[in-house]
C-alpha cells in the first residue's frame, strides 16, 4: 500500500486529536484538505509521486489556548511505491513528529 496518512495524538489529554483540520501540499499546490477522524487519523493521498510534501495541521483551533496556531511537517518522498505515515504528537505548547509505519 502506498500513499500518505497521518495520525494526531493529543498528549495533553491522552487521546486522539479528533476533528483537526489538515492539508497536504506539494510545493505550492494544495492536494487535499480534510479533518482527522474520531481516532485522530486521516488518509491524505492514495497515490503519490517522488517529491517534497508538507502536511499542515491547524492545531490553533483544536486547543482553547495554544502557542502554535499550526504545525507544518515537510518531508521527502523518494520511493512512491512506499507508504508514508506521518504522526503528530501535540499539546498546547509543543509538538513532535516522526516517520511511522
Amino acid at each position: 500500500m502506498s500513499g500518505i496518512t497521518t495520525h494526531v495524538l493529543d498528549t495533553s489529554r491522552g487521546r486522539p486529536g479528533a476533528g483537526i483540520a489538515v492539508s497536504l501540499w506539494r510545493g505550492d499546490a494544495l492536494l487535499r484538505e480534510t479533518r482527522t477522524d474520531a481516532d485522530g487519523r486521516a488518509r491524505m493521498a492514495d497515490t503519490i509521486e517522488p517529491g517534497t510534501y508538507r502536511i499542515v495541521f491547524n492545531i490553533g483551533t483544536y486547543f482553547d489556548e495554544c502557542f502554535y496556531p499550526e504545525a507544518a511537517v515537510t518531508f521527502e518522498v523518494r520511493d512512491a511505491a512506499q507508504h508514508y505515515h506521518v504522526p503528530l504528537l501535540v499539546s498546547p505548547f509543543g509538538y513532535s513528529t516522526y516517520r511511522g509505519s
